[in-house]
C-alpha cells in the first residue's frame, strides 16, 4: 500500500500543530554538535509522525533526522524532518518548518512542506505539479545572475571545516542582487518553487533537509541537482543546486570556478 497526497498533508498538518503550539515557549534544548540543536518539541513532532506512517505503512523504510533510520522495504522510503530551522524555533523566530517525503522504487513521488506561523502548505505530486494552499506554483523567469536573489545555508562544522560554503557565498554575492540565509532548506526550497527567491544553493546537507522541497521545486519547474550537476541529490556526499532552466546552468558555473579556485591553490 502507497500514500496519497491527502495522507502526506495530514501527517504535515499534524505535526505542524505540535510545533505551533510549542513556539514562543522556553524550550529543553540538547546539542548534537556546537551549533546543531535539538529541542523537545522535534520529538515531539517526530514521535507523531514516525507513529501515523508506522500505523499506516508499517512495512516502509524510514529516514528521520532525530531516530535515524528505520528498517523497512526499500522500494517504500519516507524522508522526514520534524522541525527543520530548529535553531530559528528555539530563537523565537517564525521560520520553520515540517518536511516529509516518500519515494516509490527509488524515485521521490509525494512531498509536503508545511510552514505552521504562516499557515502555508506546499505539496507536490510526481510529474502532477506543485501547490501552495492549493494553488499552482512556478519559478521566476529570472534569466541572469544580476537580476536574482539567491538563498543558501552553512554547515554545522562552518567553524572548523574549510569547506563551509563562505567562498560560494562570497562569489554568489558579488554577481546576485543578494543572497539571503533564513535557516531552513525546506523552505528555501520551497520558496524557489514559488518564483520569491530564483535560486538556493547548499552543501552537505542530509536526505530528509532537501527530499521534500526538491520535489516541489522540480515540480514547479526548476532544475534541482548536486552542486556538480549530477542529479542525484539526496545520496551522500549530498548538497543541492535549485533553479529555473535558464539560471541553473549559470549558478553551477559559478559554483565550478569557486571549486577550481579551492583545488588550484
Amino acid at each position: 500500500m502507497q500514500p496519497t497526497i491527502e495522507d502526506i498533508e495530514r501527517f504535515a498538518r499534524g505535526a505542524g500543530e505540535i510545533l505551533r503550539a510549542g513556539f514562543g515557549n522556553v524550550h529543553q534544548i540538547s546539542y548534537k554538535g556546537e551549533i546543531d540543536l535539538v529541542t523537545e518539541v522535534d520529538h515531539q513532532s517526530e514521535a507523531y509522525l514516525l507513529g501515523e506512517v508506522g500505523k499506516l505503512f508499517p512495512q516502509h523504510r524510514v529516514f528521520s533526522e532525530e531516530s535515524g533510520e528505520r528498517t523497512g522495504s526499500a522500494d517504500d522510503v519516507w524522508y522526514i524532518d520534524p522541525l527543520d530551522g530548529t535553531l530559528n524555533y528555539s530563537h523565537g523566530m517564525a521560520l520553520f518548518a515540517v518536511s516529509i517525503a516518500y519515494a516509490q522504487n527509488g524515485e521521490l513521488t509525494l512531498g509536503a512542506i508545511y510552514d505552521p506561523i504562516a499557515d502555508e502548505m506546499y505539496l507536490a505530486e510526481r510529474s502532477t505539479g506543485a501547490w501552495l494552499n492549493a494553488n499552482p506554483i512556478h519559478v521566476s523567469v529570472v534569466k541572469d545572475l544580476k537580476s536574482s536573489l539567491l538563498v543558501t545555508g552553512f554547515p554545522y562544522d562552518a567553524w572548523t571545516n574549510p569547506q563551509n560554503n563562505m567562498a560560494e557565498f562570497a562569489a554568489f554575492s558579488k554577481r546576485s542582487q543578494g543572497v539571503r540565509r533564513l535557516g531552513s532548506a525546506a523552505l528555501d526550497l520551497c520558496y524557489v518553487a514559488a518564483g520569491r527567491l530564483d535560486g538556493f544553493w547548499e552543501i552537505r546537507l542530509n536526505a530528509w533537509d532537501v527530499a521534500a522541497g526538491g520535489l516541489i521545486a522540480q515540480e514547479a519547474g526548476a532544475l534541482v541537482t548536486d552542486v556538480r550537476g549530477g542529479p542525484d541529490f539526496i545520496s551522500k556526499p549530498q548538497s543541492v543546486c535549485a533553479a529555473n532552466r535558464e539560471l541553473h546552468p549559470k549558478m553551477l558555473a559559478v559554483l565550478a570556478e569557486v571549486e577550481k579556485s579551492r583545488t588550484d591553490l
